[in-house]
């Protein structure tokens, strides 16, 4: 079974050809199967999320706090909201509410556009 590749647009297909063999005696016979290549496909989602300490007695109106995170699904996002606000700013989850998680899409997926990166190490 021989492989070629073809590039079409922002993906990338196999294409499978048979060998002439005994069977079909030596007609080539040419099958076509497009598999979309699984390295363009995201996987890492950009996330918004909305989010407070629960409004106490002490604090009645909690500043309102918004984060835009990578992560690969809603639930690590919502996670990695609450690691940073634990960190930043004393809120946990136990004592915090979401106000609002929405995915965040790219208006223009081909246009490069730079990104700050927080780095942290242990040494």
């Amino acid at each position: 079974l021989a492989q070629a590749i073809l590039v079409r647009g922002s993906q990338i297909a196999a294409r499978h050809f048979t060998r002439p063999s005994t069977h079909n005696l030596g007609i080539m016979v040419k099958t076509t199967k497009f598999v979309a290549d699984p390295s363009l496909q995201a996987k890492m989602h950009q996330y918004q999320i909305v989010g407070r300490a629960a409004p106490t007695p002490k604090n009645p109106v909690p500043k309102i706090y918004r984060m835009r995170l990578f992560a690969k699904n809603k639930v690590l996002a919502k996670s990695r909201f609450w690691y940073f606000m634990k960190k930043l700013n004393k809120a946990k989850k136990s004592g915090g509410e979401l106000l609002a998680v929405n995915e965040l899409f790219d208006t223009a997926p081909t246009k490069v556009k730079n990104y700050g990166i927080w780095l942290r190490y242990q040494s």
